[in-house]
């Protein structure tokens, strides 16, 4: 079972990856068969319905992200866990809320995530 302080640790090097701009590390938070899901891809991909299958994808649109939000930082609110999931809320590009939902494998990886923004 994922606890709060395991959750806590994996999001906190989620963040700092993210806010170092560092794509191998961001990329080592996810499986090879990662499953996401966000409104941005609709944008930043130009897929329409959403979903990014597969780590060499999803890196692929990440570098687009990264490229578009130069400026790019994540300041983390909360982590809700679950059994072998979390909920990560925090403050994303362009000042928006962000909350995802990430189910991890068995190696503490995220396999599957859907990201909702407000």
């Amino acid at each position: 079972m994922l606890t709060q302080e395991n959750g806590l640790q994996i999001v906190s090097e989620w963040i700092q990856a993210w806010n170092s701009h560092d794509i191998d590390a961001i990329m080592s938070h996810y499986s090879d068969e990662i499953h996401f899901t966000s409104p941005l891809i609709v944008t930043i991909a130009q897929k329409p319905d959403g979903v990014i299958i597969g780590k060499q994808e999803l890196k692929a649109y990440f570098q687009k992200g990264l490229a578009a939000y130069p400026d790019l930082t994540f300041e983390l609110y909360h982590v809700l866990t679950g059994v072998s999931s979390m909920v990560v809320y925090y403050k994303s590009v362009k000042n928006m809320l962000a909350a995802e939902l990430m189910i991890l494998d068995s190696d503490g990886r995220v396999k599957q995530c859907i990201a909702h923004y407000k």
